[in-house]
């Protein structure tokens, strides 16, 4: 029902010099791996996408497992009727994607979609496992594609803080 998922941009490629097993935070999040991501709810044939080429896939990962993490801080958990609100805003530009979690259920939409268009709904544990399998498949791809990038004791907290359900 719930499917996360990425491509990396041919435009706007990683530099050569990088040495993935020293890259710091900062680099991961901000200045590699660029690329689009979507969320896709394929029981309806829908989806909230970029289609900008410079999103930081990795940073994308990282900021919607925090985000799942962030709104289920009330004590209540699926029983709670107060709305938990997040965004996860887009570093080189005004446009946002909206989380709001009511009870178990948590509504997607972005800036960028129609005013007429409903947002995308997911149950919160779907979402939580959702997004750690694609965080973790995500750093397995880019492990991969770039030598020492399993290496980094960066990507070693990244995975223990949000482990496979």
């Amino acid at each position: 029902m719930l499917d996360i998922g990425y491509s990396l941009s041919r435009r706007f490629p990683d530099p050569p010099q990088t040495d993935y097993r020293r890259a710091d935070v900062h680099a991961l999040r901000h200045d590699l791996f660029s690329g689009d991501v979507y969320l896709a709810d394929t029981k309806e044939d829908r989806e909230v996408s970029t289609g900008w080429g410079w999103v930081p896939v990795l940073d994308f990962a990282w900021a919607l497992c925090d985000i799942v993490e962030q709104i289920d801080r009330d004590p209540r958990g699926n029983r709670s009727h107060r709305r938990q609100f997040a965004e996860l805003d887009f570093t080189e530009s005004t446009d946002r994607m909206l989380f709001e979690r009511r009870f178990g259920w948590v509504d997607v939409e972005a800036d960028w979609m129609p005013a007429e268009e409903a947002p995308l709904t997911f149950s919160h544990s779907l979402l939580r496992r959702e997004a750690r399998d694609f965080l973790h498949d995500l750093i397995a791809d880019l492990a991969d594609m770039h030598e020492g990038l399993a290496d980094n004791p960066v990507i070693w907290d990244l995975q223990a803080r949000f482990p496979r359900l």
